[in-house]
C-alpha cells in the first residue's frame, strides 16, 4: 500500500495525513473485497525495515493501527471478515498488541474473508523462522526416533517436499495469492510474501495509495482475469 507519503508531499502536508487518508483506502478495498466474495486479503501494513523512519511518525502509525482496529470492528462485523496478523507483532507497542489481540478474538468466529495484516513483516524473515521450526521438529524427530517411541523419524530431510515447509509459515493458514497489487508506481516487491507469491500475478499501478479506489481494484481484477496462469505447464489453468 505504497504512495501515502508521497500523496501528503505534493499537498505540503505532513506525511502522517497521507497515512491517515490511506486508511479510508482500506476501508473501501476491504469492503470491496468482501462484497465480492475474494476469500483473503493481506495488507502490507508495516514492514520490519519501517522502523527505520523517525520515531515521530512511527508512533502516529501505531496510533493509526490502534484507531483503525477500533473504528472498523462493526464493518467487521458486518462482513463477517476475519482479522488475522502476519510477523513479529510481538515488538509492536503494547497498545497495538492489546487491539491486535482484541479484534482477533472478536472476529474469529466469523465465516467471512480473511484480512490480515502483516506488521513487522519480513517475508525474509519469516522463511528463516519458519526454517528454524523446520530444523527444531527434526531434530526432535530424530532424537524420538532414537529411543524408539511411537511415531518418531517420520518426516527425513530427503522426503521433504515444498508443501511441507509451507506449513512452518506464518500464512500457513491461508491459500498462496493469485494477485499482488504495488500501488504508486513501484516495481518490486520489498520482502513481501516472497515465497507465497512465486506464481502470483503482479499488477502494478502509479495510483497512490490514498488515491486507489474500488475501480482501480476493478481493473485489476479484469487484467488478472485476461491472464493465463500455466504454472510451468503448456496449458491455461482455470
Amino acid at each position: 500500500m505504497d504512495g501515502n507519503g508521497r500523496w501528503a508531499k505534493a499537498r505540503r502536508l505532513p506525511r502522517i495525513v497521507g497515512h491517515r487518508a490511506g486508511v479510508n483506502t482500506v476501508r473501501e478495498i476491504t469492503t470491496a473485497c468482501a462484497e465480492l466474495g475474494i476469500p483473503a486479503l493481506t495488507l502490507y501494513a508495516f514492514s520490519a525495515d519501517n522502523w527505520k523512519r523517525p520515531s515521530r511518525e512511527v508512533g502516529a502509525l501505531m496510533g493509526i493501527l490502534v484507531r483503525f482496529l477500533r473504528l472498523e470492528l462493526p464493518t467487521m462485523r458486518r462482513h463477517q471478515v476475519r482479522l488475522r496478523a502476519i510477523g513479529h507483532t510481538e515488538a509492536l507497542p503494547p497498545a497495538a498488541r492489546a487491539a491486535l489481540r482484541r479484534v482477533t478474538a472478536e472476529t474469529a468466529r466469523h465465516r467471512g474473508m480473511i484480512l490480515t495484516l502483516a506488521l513487522n513483516y519480513s517475508a525474509r524473515q519469516e522463511i528463516l523462522d519458519g526454517a528454524r521450526k523446520l530444523a527444531g521438529d527434526l531434530h526432535k524427530r530424530r532424537v524420538t526416533g532414537r529411543h524408539g517411541s511411537a511415531g518418531g523419524g517420520t518426516m527425513g530431510r530427503s522426503r521433504l517436499h515444498r508443501d511441507d515447509f509451507r506449513r512452518y509459515l506464518a500464512t500457513a493458514h491461508l491459500p498462496d495469492p493469485d494477485l499482488l497489487i504495488r500501488t504508486s508506481g513501484e516495481m518490486r516487491l520489498s520482502d513481501f510474501l516472497l515465497w507465497q507469491a512465486a506464481y502470483a500475478e503482479l499488477w502494478f499501478t502509479p495510483v497512490l495509495w490514498p488515491d486507489f479506489r474500488r475501480k482501480h481494484l476493478m481493473a485489476a481484477l479484469r487484467a488478472f482475469a485476461r491472464r493465463q496462469r500455466r504454472y510451468g505447464g503448456v496449458e491455461d489453468v482455470a
